[in-house]
C-alpha cells in the first residue's frame, strides 16, 4: 500500500469528505485533539471515513480545536479481503484484544455466534465498534470492519452464502499443516471466506456434526496445542491471510480470498 505516515495523528470522521470540506468534531474528538495531544488550530492530522480515502485536515476553532478543514487527498482508499472472522464471544479484555488484532489482520466483518459452550451471554457492540475504530486509527487503515449483530450458531449456519469458504478452526482436527492445507485451496475463486472460532470450552458434538454437513466446509487444525480463543483468532487469521488472502496477493480483490469447490 502506499507510504503511511506512522508519526502523524489519525481520526476517523463519519463524514463525506472532499477537498475544501469543513467536518464539524464531537466533543470527544476535539478533546482528543486539543487536550491529548495538545494540538492547536493550524497543525494538521490525517482523517478517513471508511470510504473517501485518507486525508490532511487543518484544525481550525476558537477556543478549541472542533473543525478540520480538508486540505487534500493523501491515500486513495482500498479494498480489504472479503474475509469475515466468526467467534464466539468472549469476555471483555480478551474480546477487546480479539476484535483490535482481528482488524490489524484484516477482517472485513466480525460475526459473534452464540454456542452452546459461549460463556458470555450479552454483548457490548458500541464498545466493539470502538475498538474497530481505534484499532483502524492507530494502525494507517482505510476501511472499518462491519460489526454484526449476534446470532446464535444455527442463526448463523441458515442465513449465511453457501457460496463462501468456511474454514472450520476444530480442535478436534488432525493435526496437520494448516498452510499446507489452506494452500491446496487456494487455486480458484470464491465469493469469500468466513473464519470460524469456538468458544473456550470448544464446540460441542452436535454442532461439529452440524458444521462438517455444511457447504464448502474447510476442517483445520491450528497444530497440536490446545488455544485460548482469542490466540486461535490471531493464528487461523495469520493462516488464512497468508495463503488465501492479501499476505498471498497484494490488493487481491474480494474475489480472488478464496481457492475453487
Amino acid at each position: 500500500m502506499p507510504q503511511t505516515d506512522f508519526n502523524a495523528p489519525r481520526l476517523f470522521v463519519d463524514a463525506p469528505m472532499s477537498t475544501a470540506a469543513v467536518l464539524e468534531l464531537d466533543r470527544d474528538q476535539a478533546n482528543y485533539l486539543g487536550n491529548v495531544l495538545r494540538l492547536a488550530p493550524g497543525n494538521t492530522v490525517l482523517v478517513f471515513n471508511g470510504r473517501d480515502g485518507e486525508w490532511q485536515a487543518s484544525i481550525s476553532g476558537r477556543k478549541r480545536a472542533d473543525r478540520l478543514t480538508l486540505l487534500t487527498q493523501v491515500r486513495s482508499q482500498d479494498r480489504q479481503p472479503d474475509l469475515h472472522l466468526v467467534f464466539a464471544p468472549l469476555k471483555h479484555a480478551r474480546l477487546d484484544y480479539m476484535v483490535q488484532k482481528a482488524v490489524e489482520m484484516g477482517a472485513s466483518a466480525l460475526r459473534p455466534v452464540m454456542t452452546r459452550y459461549t460463556q458470555v451471554s450479552r454483548i457490548n457492540l458500541e464498545r466493539m465498534r470502538a475498538n474497530v475504530i481505534e484499532a483502524a486509527e492507530q494502525c494507517g487503515i482505510l476501511n472499518l470492519a462491519v460489526v454484526h449483530e449476534p446470532a446464535t450458531l444455527a442463526q448463523y449456519l441458515a442465513d449465511r452464502d453457501q457460496d463462501r469458504r468456511l474454514l472450520f478452526c476444530d480442535e478436534h482436527a488432525p493435526v496437520e499443516n494448516p498452510i499446507a492445507a489452506l494452500s491446496a485451496i487456494a487455486a480458484g475463486t470464491s465469493p469469500g471466506i468466513d473464519l470460524l472460532i469456538g468458544p473456550e470450552g470448544g464446540f460441542a458434538e452436535e454442532e461439529r456434526n452440524t458444521l462438517l454437513r455444511q457447504a464448502k466446509i474447510y476442517r483445520l487444525s491450528l497444530g497440536p496445542r490446545i488455544l485460548r480463543a482469542d490466540t486461535a483468532a490471531v493464528a487461523a487469521m495469520t493462516v488464512a491471510q497468508a495463503t488465501l488472502g492479501d499476505w498471498a496477493a497484494p490488493c487481491a480483490l474480494p474475489a480472488q480470498v478464496a481457492g475453487g469447490g
